[in-house]
This record gives structure tokens, sequence and C-alpha cells, in this order.
């Protein structure tokens, strides 16, 4: 089908890569900038931008799981557990989206980040977004089986933290997962302030775990858009290329630089994208 705009590769590359960055340096998979650019630049149909945005996810939560995991910044058991009502919730998620309009989807997905801006700009203000609650035991080890530590090379130290909040936080994952599908957000933009601000987990071990759950969730709903016929290869192949680039240079981005200030001003830009959204929706 012919896109409104005619979108050229060369400049869609560059723009995949700069959401890879971005995503993968605040766990939050770059749709919140994949769809509005789709959708208010090109003039794509808010269903196919939202299928562009779940290939671009899955493909950024592929290129920095593995590192983080390495380097010790992902919780795998926080993230593995979360996983299954945030996997659930995607599929329900894509499956109501057909039956919804595109002006109702953009509508949502614009009153959706207004709440999400304001957590994380809070956050920010938060003793940089590093605040912790460590574990019951002390620095010697964690004290339950989903605390855990990492090395933050801006402090020069580790950073252990305890777990809090897992029951409601799966809940919350459950909804984080029906906007990954409904919307092509991947989750990671409610998850990041849910780990933070519910379980107590320091910035940068919740992007680094959200990067790492909202692939498989992502991957869950873009199957059903794909059956759909939503996805379009051409359009989609370019920025999923420059995202793949712009993950890697993240991950040394979210491993050395202090998460409070860019929080901070990716508020600032999430609740600019949602007044936008909103406007032209109404």
């Amino acid at each position: 089908m012919p896109l409104p705009g005619d979108p050229n590769p060369l400049l869609l590359a560059p723009f995949g890569a700069a959401i890879g960055l971005i995503g993968s340096v605040l766990g939050v998979g770059g749709g919140i900038f994949v769809v509005p650019v789709l959708v208010l630049a090109l003039g794509v149909p808010m269903h196919q931008a939202i299928a562009v945005s779940l290939a671009a996810i899955v493909a950024a939560s592929s290129a920095v799981a593995s590192v983080n995991v390495e380097r010790g910044l992902a919780n795998m058991r926080l993230g593995v557990t979360l996983e299954v009502t945030t996997a659930a919730g995607s599929i329900c998620g894509a499956l109501a989206s057909g039956s919804i309009s595109h002006r109702v989807l953009q509508i949502t997905f614009a009153l959706a980040l207004f709440p999400v801006a304001a957590a994380m700009l809070l956050k920010s203000r938060s003793s940089g977004g590093t605040a912790a609650v460590p574990p019951a035991e002390g620095p010697e080890g964690p004290a339950g089986a989903m605390d855990s530590d990492f090395f933050d090379p801006s402090r020069d130290s580790r950073v252990p933290y305890r777990v809090r909040n897992l029951a409601p936080a799966s809940i919350l994952s459950f909804f984080a997962g029906g906007l990954s599908g409904l919307l092509g957000l991947g989750g990671g933009i409610i998850q990041v302030p849910v780990m933070t601000l519910v379980c107590g987990v320091p910035m940068k071990a919740a992007a680094a775990t959200s990067n790492f759950l909202i692939g498989v969730s992502a991957a869950a709903s873009a199957f059903i858009y794909f059956r759909r016929g939503y996805l379009d290869p051409d359009l989609a192949a370019p920025i999923v290329v420059g995202v793949l680039i712009g993950s890697f240079a993240g991950i040394k981005v979210l491993y050395r630089a202090p998460a409070g200030r860019i929080q901070a001003v990716f508020s600032v830009f999430v609740l600019a994208v949602a007044v936008k959204m909103l406007w032209t929706a109404l």
C-alpha cells in the first residue's frame, strides 16, 4: 500500500538510530517516537505505525538485552516474573486493536503519555534516578530472590536494591503489555515507572530490565499485526536497521551517564508529544 509522503529510507534509518539510542537508554523501546513521527509527519495510518513500532521494539530489545544481562544491569528474575503478565496483556491489546478506530487509538496514546511524563519527571528529581532500597542483609548480599545490585560507573560504586510490591507490579505490567499491543508503546514506557516507583528499582536497572522484557511482549503482539497485513516491510526495514545501530550506542550511554538528567529532558519531550498528538486528534 503506498504511503503518504513517500518516506525516504535514507531519512528513516537515522530516525531509527535516534530512537534506538533513546529507547535503549530509558528502556522504553522508542514506540513513543516511532508512532507520532510516522502518523504526524508521514501520514502513516495508525495501525501500520503501531506495527512498525513493535518491530523496532523487538529489534532494540534483541540488540541490548544480552549486553545488559552480561553487565549485571538487568534483573533477570524480576524481568521473567513481570513478563508473564506483560505478554498476556500485549496479546489482549493487539487483539482488541482491530475493533478500535485510528482516532480513538491516537487519543488513547496521547492520554497515556501524560502520567508517564509526570512520573518520570518526579523520579528524575529523586536522587537523580539512582535512589534504591538496600537489601535487608546490607551490602554483603541481597535478602530476597528478586533483590540484586549492579555497578554504576557514574557513581563508581555498587548499587544494591530490594524489590518491593511484586504483586501490584505484576498487575500493572498486564496493563503495560496491553498498551504495547494496543498502541505500539512497547510497554517500557509504563514498565520503567512501575519498577522504579512501585518496586523501588534504580533507574538504570529498571531500564535494562525493561529492555529485556519488552521485546518478548512486543514480538507476541507484532505477530498479530503481521498476520493482519499491517506491517509494511519497506517502511519497517530502514527503521529497524537504524534502531539496531542506535541501540548499541545507547548501551554505552546507559552504563555511564547519570540517569536523572536524561530522564528529566525525556519527560518534557514526552509531554510535548502527548500534547501534539492529542491536539491533532481532537
